[in-house]
């Protein structure tokens, strides 16, 4: 139906608020619902991680946008009631109630994944909510031993700020250095070494077999080499897995994440936006799942035009960062651990350089250390190269 006389926005977070506001944007004006887990109102994640943890930020200064501003995008708003089941346009909730809806929009994100043996552990957290946030914060105010469970982006956050607080910091994990899988090993290295300066000790390259626990109180880590690195708080950081199963019995494919078209369509009038989202990349040839702050905002814009009856497929240039300490890292496009590293302008030594990374002669992806300014004028090399490998219409 177009225009839909209503619109239900399934997960109050980065992704669902812009794709509410960018339904207003442009033009639609028919009743629009927002049903979310948590109690809080839209709130930024990124911060989580640094500013929230190190309390250098209180929490209420995540929320996205002033209530007023909320008020004045005339959606209704159902916090603390998680969906649970989709069947054609209408959502069942935990509390019984039955939402239709002429277009829905899946928008619930990601759940960390854990350790067995987790569960029920006093001192063990993962971070993905405020409320996680402030939990291991008020654990670290009373710990002196942090072992981080997982060398990539937010594990890497997580052990930095740490040790901001004061905090002996361990970080373990499979791979061979910080963030290998994202960044590959050159640059990977280079975190390894400004951890270590900063008093991180890196236990890298080899997994966990299990968490040692007295009296329901974690007390460390078993290494899969028998070593057992003591602890008072545990961070397990080891991903996170699609906020899917609700979606269980809905008939819509579910693949690491809802499967969607290139327009982020997963079936007629329903659509996925932010961390669940599993879409067709069109210029890139693949599916691909982003989990980051940028990707919810651009891919809710092109849902909310499609819902409203255009036809526009969502071709992004992938995109994160992480600050580190001093580092502020950026990366665009695709980084393939196998590829040649070259950099066109500062030093590695220095710390401060964009490096382009290669495979068979062809820019995949472009990283900048501390050069946010020549970073972001070099991403359009990676525009062009995914431009030039958009493959011709029939």
């Amino acid at each position: 139906m177009y225009p839909p006389t209503h619109v239900l926005v399934v997960g109050v977070c980065a992704a669902g608020l812009a794709t509410a506001e960018a339904l207003r944007r442009h033009g639609y004006r028919g009743r629009l619902t927002l049903l979310g887990e948590e109690p809080h109102l839209p709130y930024d994640r990124p911060p989580l991680s640094k500013q929230v943890l190190s309390g250098t930020w209180l929490p209420d200064r995540t929320q996205l946008r002033p209530e007023s501003v909320l008020n004045a995008l005339e959606a209704e708003f159902i916090l603390g009631d998680p969906a649970t089941t989709l069947e054609p346009r209408t959502v069942h909730t935990a509390s019984g109630r039955l939402l239709r809806a002429d277009a829905v929009v899946v928008a619930t994100g990601a759940r960390p994944r854990r350790l067995s043996g987790q569960d029920g552990l006093t001192g063990v957290h993962v971070l993905r909510t405020l409320n996680d946030t402030l939990a291991l914060r008020a654990d670290l105010r009373a710990s002196s031993r942090l072992v981080v469970v997982g060398e990539g982006v937010l594990g890497c956050e997580i052990a930095a700020t740490a040790r901001t607080l004061g905090v002996a910091v361990t970080l373990v994990g499979p791979l061979s250095a910080p963030m290998a899988g994202q960044v590959g090993p050159v640059v990977a290295g280079l975190l390894a070494d400004l951890h270590t300066e900063q008093g991180v000790n890196l236990r890298l390259g080899a997994g966990v077999a299990e968490l040692t626990s007295r009296d329901g109180r974690v007390t460390g880590v078993r290494l899969e080499t028998g070593d057992v690195l003591p602890a008072d708080t545990v961070v397990v950081a080891v991903g996170a897995a699609p906020a899917t199963n609700w979606l269980t019995g809905s008939g819509l494919t579910l693949n690491d994440g809802l499967v969607c078209d290139s327009r982020c369509r997963a079936a007629d009038s329903v659509y996925a936006v932010g961390d669940v989202a599993r879409w067709h990349h069109d210029r890139l040839g693949t599916t691909m799942r982003l989990e980051n702050r940028t990707n919810a905002t651009e891919q809710a814009g092109v849902v909310a035009q499609n819902i409203l009856g255009a036809d526009v497929p969502y071709r992004p240039v992938p995109y994160f960062w992480t600050d580190q300490y001093d580092a502020k890292i950026q990366v665009y496009g695709v980084l393939s651990a196998d590829a040649e590293v070259s950099v066109v302008e500062g030093d590695l030594g220095h710390r401060r350089f964009v490096a382009h990374y290669r495979r068979g002669g062809t820019v995949t992806g472009l990283l900048g250390w501390n050069m946010p300014k020549q970073t972001r004028l070099r991403r359009l090399d990676v525009v062009q190269a995914l431009i030039e490998a958009t493959p011709p219409r029939s």
